[in-house]
């Protein structure tokens, strides 16, 4: 029975820099200092007027496609995670095999789960490649949340930036994706929610957990998000150490979504973890949703090549509520 393996990963972020100096200029009241020192973010790429999530995956995947020498010919299915689709239809993913030259044969999916979803889709794409339905399962997440966000709210235009990465998945016959354990809890969607857009009238919307403070159609509870982050996430991790046999000890890196600073430093702390084995990657392009965790393994692989010796636990959670974790050694010599 063939594994999925975690292949290369390309990113692509757009070309527009925003810093904080710059926000600064713009809005002298704001405290950005104090703000950099909670969030760890120092700048974010901001994707251009009428730059899309599926413009920002072209670019990653056609970067993976010429860097590794991948032929779109041998791509089975095209996995698209976003939370800022092109349209409410057709299927983004759709529009990408063609634009990308996949074969008709190739399946394509969206999923939206946002800061999870890098996660879900490496199960996904797993479970694809154990059926024998796929072999070469590309998986792109792409963000644009800039579009959700008011250009005068302080709490979230300093945070969030978009991005895209494309990451390769192919059949191998070493098990080095392990450990898959998800969570969802619908209650908490009032945390983190763009209320308009879909098929539900306004009236009947789900309403913000507070009060809304921005004008920006995005609105996030920060505080909510980080009482359940720090409850559920070491929950998370100590059960798929315990149901898979492991210990604290066995893990060399813990890999989670780049949400701020201040939660995965709380993260840290509540489970005793060293900042080397909690790596944080967000200060120059901000929270990429769904394309921080295959940014983070970009980045860590040319700092520090991960081995087949070592295990990793890549964990994501945020909006939905959803939740996910895994186990993963790395292949991939740098």
């Amino acid at each position: 029975m063939p594994y999925a393996k975690l292949g290369p990963i390309a990113v692509h972020l757009p070309e527009r820099v925003e810093t904080n100096d710059e926000l600064q200029q713009m809005f002298p009241r704001w405290d950005l200092p104090l703000i950099a020192e909670k969030t760890g973010i120092h700048q974010r790429h901001i994707a251009a007027d009428g730059e899309t999530a599926s413009d920002l995956a072209l670019a990653a995947a056609e970067r993976l496609f010429a860097e590794q020498s991948i032929d779109p010919a041998d791509i089975d299915f095209l996995l698209f995670c976003t939370q800022t689709p092109d349209y409410p239809l057709p299927t983004t993913s759709c529009l990408l095999q063609d634009r990308l030259g996949l074969p008709t044969k190739c399946g394509a999916l969206d999923f939206n789960l946002g800061c999870s979803g890098y996660v879900y889709g490496l199960a996904m794409a797993d479970g694809l490649i154990q059926s024998g339905a796929a072999r070469n399962v590309l998986l792109i997440t792409a963000e644009t949340y800039s579009k959700y966000i008011d250009a005068e709210d302080r709490s979230l235009r300093t945070i969030f930036g978009d991005a895209a990465a494309a990451t390769m998945v192919t059949a191998a016959e070493d098990k080095t994706l392990w450990g898959f354990k998800f969570g969802s809890d619908g209650s908490g969607g009032d945390m983190l929610l763009v209320g308009d857009g879909g098929a539900r009238p306004a009236e009947d919307a789900i309403r913000p957990r507070h009060r809304k403070r921005w004008k920006s159609r995005l609105y996030m509870d920060g505080p909510s998000l980080i009482n359940f982050t720090v409850e559920a996430i070491p929950r998370l991790c100590r059960e798929i150490l315990e149901e898979n046999g492991l210990t604290d000890a066995d893990v060399d890196r813990y890999l989670m979504h780049q949400a701020t600073w201040k939660m995965l430093d709380q993260l840290r702390q509540r489970m005793q973890i060293s900042t080397e084995r909690l790596p944080i990657e967000m200060a120059d392009i901000g929270n990429t949703v769904s394309c921080t965790l295959p940014i983070l393994i970009d980045r860590q692989r040319k700092k520090v090549a991960p081995t087949s010796a070592s295990v990793n636990m890549l964990v994501g959670f945020g909006v939905g509520l959803s939740w996910a974790g895994c186990l993963w050694k790395d292949d991939m010599q740098g």
